[in-house]
């Protein structure tokens, strides 16, 4: 299975655009990641993707991973260390609830888009935009099969 039979290509245009959206606001980063399967601990295969694409070279630590594996049905949200100091306990799991609901719809792309939106709402209240911002990390959605 392709990454389009998950996100057709003009969704996966509308979640590249809301990435960049969302980083206009912020130094922080957010990447999408999709895969067909994962294991049974979805956070430690989302770990070792967030490690594998080199997430947590940004200058403020302050990443985040959307991870799915649509065929194996689960997905993981994860942030790196700056981030995760600052938002509260609770915050990724708000998160992952908006997810879920898409997802359940068969929206995978306005579910994303949604979440990707409040994540960079949430990252310019702690790590606004500086004026020597650098795009740090691709907003293209990485894929593997």
């Amino acid at each position: 299975m392709q990454l389009d039979d998950f996100i057709s290509i003009p969704d996966q245009g509308r979640v590249v655009d809301a990435i960049g959206e969302a980083e206009k606001m912020t130094s922080g980063e957010i990447r999408v990641h999709v895969t067909p399967k994962c294991g049974k601990d979805v956070m430690r295969d989302a770990i070792k993707t967030f490690n594998r694409l080199e997430m947590y070279k940004t200058r403020h630590r302050n990443g985040v991973l959307i991870f799915l594996a649509f065929e194996s049905r689960k997905f993981a949200i994860l942030g790196d260390s700056g981030i995760n100091a600052v938002v509260p306990a609770d915050y990724w799991d708000n998160e992952k609830d908006t997810l879920q609901q898409y997802l359940k719809q068969g929206d995978p792309a306005t579910g994303l888009c949604k979440v990707i939106a409040s994540v960079g709402e949430k990252l310019k209240t702690h790590f606004p935009i500086e004026e020597d911002d650098e795009n740090e990390l691709s907003n293209e959605i990485s894929f593997e099969q």
